[in-house]
């Protein structure tokens, strides 16, 4: 009996643990990986948050309209692997963001990569 109950509880405690792991999302889900964008805007906000990143940055139109728009990032710790620090980016800088647009149609783009104002090209993610 006690062999059974130290099993279920070993059992429960994996299930527990790995929990976030299966909480998040597919990158599919939210975005449409044949909708691929290049944006050129002044960043407007950024948010250096888990488990996603976030710039928010004005993009202006052909006619004049300025649009913000939302660009989700891979968490911190991943940005800092592909180069990223906390001063990469600042309020009032121009960059260029290339990415997959979401579903919804929403202002929202998953970047691959950010071309920073020096010119210099870091990418979003991981697997970049």
């Amino acid at each position: 009996m006690r062999t059974k109950l130290a099993v279920l509880l070993v059992g429960l405690g994996v299930l527990w643990v790995s929990a976030p792991a299966v909480a998040h999302h597919a990158i599919g889900g939210e975005y449409d990986p044949n909708k691929s964008v290049t944006l050129k805007g002044t960043v407007t906000k950024i948010e250096w948050t888990n488990p996603h990143a976030r710039i928010y940055f004005d993009v202006t139109g052909p006619d004049g309209t300025v649009v913000n728009w939302n660009v989700e990032l891979a968490a911190r710790s991943a940005l800092a692997r592909q180069g990223w620090t906390a001063r990469s980016l600042n309020i009032g800088d121009t960059v260029t963001i290339e990415g997959i647009l979401a579903r919804s149609g929403v202002n929202m783009v998953n970047a691959r990569s950010v071309v920073l104002p020096d010119g210099k090209k870091v990418f979003s993610g991981e697997n970049q």
